[in-house]
């Protein structure tokens, strides 16, 4: 492989984050509970392009310790960004451009001093597959496959990423910084010649080769996952044994896409209860204590093929409804949303609904939350309600969110009138609890109750709910 000039030893302060050892989240090497709170973002986009050549450092800066002070603590970003002829990690094949790796050094640096983490992955593959006659992968570019569908199975190819991945571990693998690897952006059998039983072969050598790299240098290694496309889940089932069940993963994501509602939202009711139907299934695709989240998601039709973007308030609650049929259908935070906004950036009230979720977040014992998706399981006295919930014997957390009356883009954000409702919650243990009630838009506890549970379903008479409540119920 080319040399490259070597960065410093580095020896990174922030803790590395780890597996929760008998529950589906995650930890730091310190032993303090993690979640990933965060979305997508990109080297091109208006959050971070000051970091390229250093034109502005100080506003980077400025946005991610603004990030972390409000709850946010995971991004995913790619390696390169192939929209533009100018952020290719590589050019040609071999040669890492000394601007990006620059890029990377600085916002490694950043992220170290904020204590953010980044989920990466090494490749666009949106945009590589969309403008692939240019990228210096390609045969005509002197790179070493021809055609998209070579991309997973051409020996050129597999070395070419491994070459990468050994370039980027060897550079930046020892910073805490460094939350996870997603071996590859949406992975598909299209890349693999429509072969889907190449898939687990293809993360196997992907998955040995850098494990065996971060064990050499760092005497461990960071965890790792592989995303797919959701609906190319129907189109061939077989992957999701890949996705869900390979052995060397370490946790499960999903780019969480439907498209008569997530897509191209009509409502904010219908997005949140196919998040909460998609997770549900992922769960039910998985070994108990693997962690799962979805790592894109967001207006994707809306914003691609219409050209539009979702008025603002309409977006910030679209938001916010499926980041909490996220956390209480069982998934590990609120998932990564892909901005599909002009500009290219979250909202001020998205950012509101994450410092919220972080808030609530504390109220939780996750490395000893060994949930199961209680979903269906839940019943409700009021047909006006909808509930998503997960839980175990100790502890549970419960959404309810008014399905009588739809929030669209033309309707009026007002909360509608109070109602009251009870819920039954099945599986905790004998015993004193206590169940927060927690305001989701205003990011705040309503209260608390105190509830004895015996051996049957526990019974919650809940004060009159207008929108939306959120419940973490703990030991007491």
């Amino acid at each position: 492989m080319p040399q490259f000039p070597a960065a410093e030893p580095h020896h990174s302060a922030l803790p590395w984050i780890q597996l929760a050892p008998d529950a589906p989240y995650f930890l730091t090497d310190a032993g303090q509970p993690w979640t990933p709170i965060g979305q997508n973002d990109a080297l091109t986009w208006p959050d971070l392009a000051g970091l390229f050549r250093r034109q502005n450092v100080a506003a980077v800066e400025g946005h991610l310790a603004w990030l972390a002070a409000h709850g946010v603590t995971c991004l995913r970003l790619m390696l390169e960004y192939c929209q533009t002829e100018h952020r290719y990690l590589e050019r040609p094949v071999g040669r890492f451009q000394p601007n990006m790796v620059r890029f990377w050094d600085d916002l490694f640096a950043l992220c170290e001093r904020y204590g953010l983490r980044l989920l990466l992955t090494p490749y666009d593959t949106f945009w590589m597959s969309r403008r692939w006659r240019h990228h210096p992968y390609n045969r005509s570019q002197g790179g070493p496959c021809t055609q998209r569908t070579q991309w997973l199975r051409n020996p050129g190819m597999r070395q070419a990423i491994k070459d990468r991945l050994t370039f980027a571990t060897e550079r930046w693998g020892g910073s805490g910084a460094l939350f996870a690897w997603d071996l590859w952006n949406e992975i598909d059998p299209v890349h693999a010649g429509k072969r889907p039983e190449s898939l687990a072969e293809f993360v196997s050598d992907i998955s040995a080769h850098l494990r065996a790299v971060e064990q050499r240098c760092f005497g461990r290694a960071h965890l790792q996952t592989v995303s797919i496309f959701g609906p190319v889940l129907g189109h061939y089932p077989a992957v999701a044994e890949v996705i869900f069940r390979h052995p060397l993963l370490d946790f499960a994501t999903t780019h969480l896409y439907d498209a008569a509602t997530i897509d191209n939202p009509k409502n904010t009711l219908g997005p949140a209860l196919a998040t909460g139907r998609l997770v549900r299934e992922a769960l039910g695709e998985m070994p108990a204590t693997r962690p799962f989240f979805d790592s894109e998601h967001g207006p994707i039709y809306t914003f691609n093929n219409r050209r539009r973007t979702l008025p603002e308030a309409f977006d910030d609650t679209y938001f916010r409804h499926m980041q909490w049929a996220h956390v209480a259908s069982g998934g590990a935070g609120g998932g990564l949303r892909w901005p599909y906004r002009q500009p290219h950036v979250l909202t001020h009230g998205m950012r509101a609904a994450q410092q919220s979720l972080a808030d609530f977040a504390q109220l939780l014992d996750w490395p000893n939350f060994r949930r199961r998706n209680l979903t269906h399981e839940v019943q409700l006295s009021n047909p006006a309600f909808t509930v998503f919930a997960c839980g175990d014997a100790q502890q549970a957390i419960v959404w309810l969110l008014r399905q009588d009356r739809p929030i669209t883009r033309r309707s009026s954000l007002r909360p509608p009138r109070p109602q009251p409702v009870q819920l039954t919650l099945p599986g905790l243990a004998p015993g004193p609890y206590t169940a927060h009630l927690w305001d989701t838009a205003a990011g705040q506890a309503l209260g608390q109750l105190q509830l004895l549970a015996t051996t049957e379903p526990l019974h919650i008479d809940l004060p009159a709910v207008r929108g939306d409540l959120a419940l973490a119920i703990v030991p007491a």
